[in-house]
């Protein structure tokens, strides 16, 4: 197959295909972004002290050091400005025990609602029944809980379904690149996104197994500098020959094209997920093919509308929404990209497709 190659893309996926569809995706994804470290400083933390009248949400972050969770928690304090609440962000850094400890702390400061982007299912299902006990509503981003009562009570979840973001960029890459080798730099293992991801891409290989297949698994930890080592590794190694890489989120695919830079074979096409501003200018400087997208400022919007319409006495019919993933590539990056930062764009996506979530 050759290395020089241009494309047409396969657009478009509903939004039940929303937070679903990177998370893992999605979402997310997110995508997903599904999750990263970046350093962002996308989000921070807001003041504790409620605007008059106002309510005041609490906010349990995974880690805003990740550019994902950094402009999720951003959407989520904007929406909350101008409905005049207060946003308390609580940043657990990845750790479990300390997430717990955090939302016992809201829980006891008495705030109206309670956002949650669980650092593992077991740590999200915990809390819920915390804030239950408590008579808080809470609701539940980047991953979905059980259905069952084990989980206790949400007011809505949304999150990306990491295995239709996996699926659609193996999808996209057999479909464009017919016969292509594939190697998927992954992210880490551990919370279950990128377990997700790997059943979405899993049968994608199968539905379309005479025209893709995978050469190589390797972690890159949803990091840059990880996936620069993996890839480059998996070159010197000889392994096998690859076509095409799928980069789990926009930070693992710079360090992707870095190591093929290097090594001269940049013509080698990179798909990655989520959307981030960082894809965004990857796919505009040739550095990245396409990108499965996945706005996590509409995950942050939807939680927050959860909680909004709950603590103003307003139900909600659909309590469980998948993020949007929306195949982007230069034939149509400058009408169906929503950047993460451009949280007027989610807000008009999330009152077209999810009206009863509108603003």
């Amino acid at each position: 197959m050759k290395k020089k190659l241009l494309a047409v893309i396969v657009v478009v996926l509903m939004l039940v295909t929303v937070f679903a569809g990177c998370a893992k995706a999605d979402a997310p994804a997110a995508p997903a972004p599904a999750p990263a470290d970046s350093g962002s400083s996308a989000a921070a933390p807001a003041a504790e002290e409620p605007a008059a009248g106002g309510k005041t949400f609490g906010y349990l972050a995974w880690a805003l050091s990740d550019e994902w969770n950094a402009y999720g928690n951003e959407a989520f304090i904007w929406c909350a400005e101008q409905d005049g609440n207060t946003v308390i962000t609580l940043d657990c850094q990845k750790d479990p025990e300390s997430q717990v400890s955090q939302a016992e702390e809201l829980i006891n400061k008495g705030v109206d609602g309670i956002s949650i982007f669980p650092c593992s299912p077991e740590a999200g299902a915990t809390i819920v029944r915390m804030a239950n006990e408590a008579g808080i509503p809470i609701a539940v981003e980047n991953i979905f809980l059980p259905d069952d009562a084990s989980a206790g009570e949400v007011v809505g979840q949304v999150a990306c379904q990491y295995g239709d973001i996996g699926y659609a960029a193996v999808e996209y890459a057999a479909k464009t690149w017919p016969g292509a080798k594939l190697l998927y730099v992954h992210g880490g293992p551990g919370v279950g996104v990128y377990e997700d991801y790997k059943i979405g891409v899993d049968k994608a290989l199968e539905d379309y197994k005479s025209d893709i297949e995978l050469v190589g698994l390797v972690n890159g930890n949803w990091e840059t500098e990880a996936s620069y080592n993996v890839t480059m590794d998996f070159i010197t190694s000889g392994k096998s020959d690859f076509d095409v890489v799928f980069a789990n989120n926009d930070l693992q695919a710079v360090g992707v094209y870095n190591a093929l830079k290097e090594n001269g074979m940049e013509d080698i096409p990179v798909l990655s997920t989520g959307g981030s501003e960082q894809g965004y200018a990857m796919i505009k400087d040739g550095q990245e093919y396409a990108n499965m997208t996945a706005p996590v400022n509409i995950q942050g919007i939807i939680v927050y509308q959860f909680l909004a319409k709950a603590t103003s006495g307003q139900t909600v019919a659909q309590k469980k929404i998948p993020l949007p993933v929306i195949p982007v590539d230069t034939t149509n990056i400058d009408t169906a990209w929503i950047k993460w930062s451009d949280n007027d764009a989610a807000s008009a996506y999330v009152t077209a497709n999810v009206p009863e979530l509108a603003r």
